[in-house]
């Protein structure tokens, strides 16, 4: 019996390394459908809001594509041209920052405080880091340069959304492998809404309080910092790094001090508080789950990978969670704040 069940982890495993080579072999496809599939869960509320105002199918389809279809060509305009700007002028960033921390360095050296500058400098990149915001945004911009096929994905998703779950409640009750499939897809949905309109307020938030400073690209940072509030506490890092380098070289010391304690202020108020309180604590990810799956969705997809890595792992949490037999994956990506009280879980 033992070697049995050996022999079924071993199938389980391989089957697992399978399907994972089948995905990166297919990226090109899957990564498509998977921005589009997030798309449509975001915008489904808003298209079920129209249907329940009493407007047709058609209509309601139209108006929230119509919506969608100008903020994305107002960001694009927005971001697009500073983009490109700002990357063009990264090698005359950088050698701004190299002189400045060799000013620095020579000036503790002098108080007799050695810092070894090239070991650092090779260690840290500075270049790469800064580079890494504007690559991020143009993966994304690229991707959506085959707009027209993720937009009629987008809209094919909308329009099945209201019978999709009709569809998996009929296999949960016609087969045991899928249990509340309703709930699990209104978790998914509640969740991808809530963390989007958290992460507009964090990038306006942003946007607002780097434009009073001064800071060029400010509309640039705030559209990174929407993006990367999808991947809780290390985004929010990798977000103010380049805005508060650029602050440092542009305006000085004290005008990027302000900008890293406005995100750091974001990141303790919306991610630490106003976030659990919306959200319930029971969707949180350990950092170490945060830190593994951005690697290994950033491996997967690649860069767009990474921006999806926390909804992605998420969505396999609800789903780990909704099923007794795997609750247990569930508690071991989760942050285990609320174990406490809970009973223990049996693992079959």
């Amino acid at each position: 019996m033992q070697q049995k069940k050996i022999g079924y982890y071993f199938i389980v495993m391989a089957s697992v390394v399978i399907v994972l080579a089948g995905a990166k072999v297919a990226s090109e496809i899957i990564v498509p459908f998977l921005l589009s599939l997030f798309i449509a869960i975001i915008l489904s509320p808003s298209y079920n809001f129209f249907n329940k105002k009493g407007l047709p199918n058609f209509l309601s389809l139209t108006i929230v594509i119509i919506i969608f279809i100008v903020f994305i060509l107002l960001v694009a305009k927005l971001i697009g041209s500073s983009a490109q700007e700002f990357s063009s002028n990264i090698d005359f960033y950088n050698q701004q920052l190299i002189s400045i921390f060799t000013t620095f360095t020579a000036y503790v050296t002098k108080i007799g405080i050695e810092i070894p500058f090239e070991d650092i400098s090779n260690i840290i990149n500075i270049k790469q880091i800064m580079n890494f915001s504007t690559t991020l945004i143009k993966s994304i911009g690229s991707l959506l340069a085959n707009g027209f096929v993720i937009l009629l994905t987008v809209i094919f998703m909308i329009l099945e959304s209201k019978y999709f779950i009709k569809k998996l409640e009929y296999v949960s009750l016609k087969s045991l492998s899928v249990s509340h499939a309703g709930e699990i897809m209104n978790q998914i949905k509640e969740y991808m809404v809530l963390k989007a309109l958290i992460s507009l307020l964090t990038g306006f938030i942003i946007w607002i309080v780097l434009t009073l400073v001064g800071t060029d690209y400010a509309f640039l940072w705030a559209t990174l910092a929407f993006l990367l509030n999808f991947i809780p506490n290390i985004g929010s890092i990798i977000a103010a790094v380049p805005a508060v380098l650029l602050t440092l070289i542009q305006l000085g010391g004290m005008s990027a001090l302000i900008v890293g304690i406005t995100y750091m202020i974001v990141n303790i108020v919306i991610g630490s508080i106003i976030e659990p309180k919306i959200m319930g604590k029971g969707l949180g990810l350990s950092t170490l789950v945060v830190f593994l799956s951005l690697i290994f969705w950033g491996w997967l997809f690649g860069m767009i990978g990474m921006l999806l890595s926390i909804p992605l792992t998420i969505m396999a949490k609800i789903i780990f969670n909704a099923n007794e037999n795997t609750k247990w994956i569930a508690v071991f990506l989760g942050t285990g704040e609320s174990l406490s009280n809970s009973k223990k879980l049996n693992i079959q």
